[in-house]
């Protein structure tokens, strides 16, 4: 089975091409889905990450604070990395537990962080959705209420977006039409299923 790895910065519209992918057929596993599964109240990746940020970061019903973590680990960059120790190693496991019972010839892993959490190898192919670094921060603006400085900092701790492209096997611009953007998946679509036959 072919692997897509699907990333792109905050914001440039990889949860769009997700769906679209989605949408032709093709079996979409979010790592985001899974981390906030693995972070539910109960499971072991929230227990670990309570211990190790204290329980501060748990609402009253037990949930996980998520803007009190992120204020805490984009303050602190050895928190960052500490979180990511604890969560990443079990997403990248559900992952590839998701991988192997995978129907149809090719998938695609939506995942922030490959590059950051140094995981390209863990994909055949990496496919980069890009916009202007501008209409990021303004559609994170829009659709989760931070103001652009957090934004930003939220962008400063990814890879950069030379680096991302740099790395990347195929790229969706992603700053026009609805229109535009279904004419690339349908064209990336066609040779992934091309690739994976072969």
């Amino acid at each position: 089975m072919l692997v897509v790895g699907l990333t792109g910065g905050i914001g440039a519209g990889k949860s769009t091409v997700a769906r679209m992918f989605a949408a032709r057929g093709v079996e979409v596993f979010e790592a985001d889905e899974v981390a906030h599964r693995l972070l539910e109240p109960g499971q072991p990746a929230l227990k670990a990450v309570a211990r190790a940020f204290g329980s501060d970061i748990l609402g009253a019903d037990g949930r996980l604070d998520r803007a009190a973590l992120r204020r805490r680990v984009f303050a602190e960059p050895k928190a960052r990395k500490r979180l990511e120790g604890i969560v990443h190693p079990l997403v990248y496991a559900e992952l590839a537990r998701l991988v192997l019972g995978a129907a149809g010839s090719y998938c695609v892993l939506s995942v922030p962080l490959l590059l950051e959490t140094g995981r390209r190898r863990f994909v055949d192919r990496l496919l980069v959705v890009d916009c202007p670094e501008s209409l990021q921060i303004e559609r994170v603006v829009r659709r989760s209420g931070l103001r652009p400085e957090e934004v930003r900092a939220i962008m400063a701790a990814q890879v950069s977006r030379s680096e991302r492209l740099a790395a990347a096997d195929d790229v969706i611009v992603n700053a026009a039409d609805t229109a535009g953007l279904e004419a690339e998946v349908d064209a990336l679509h066609r040779r992934y299923s091309l690739l994976a036959a072969a």
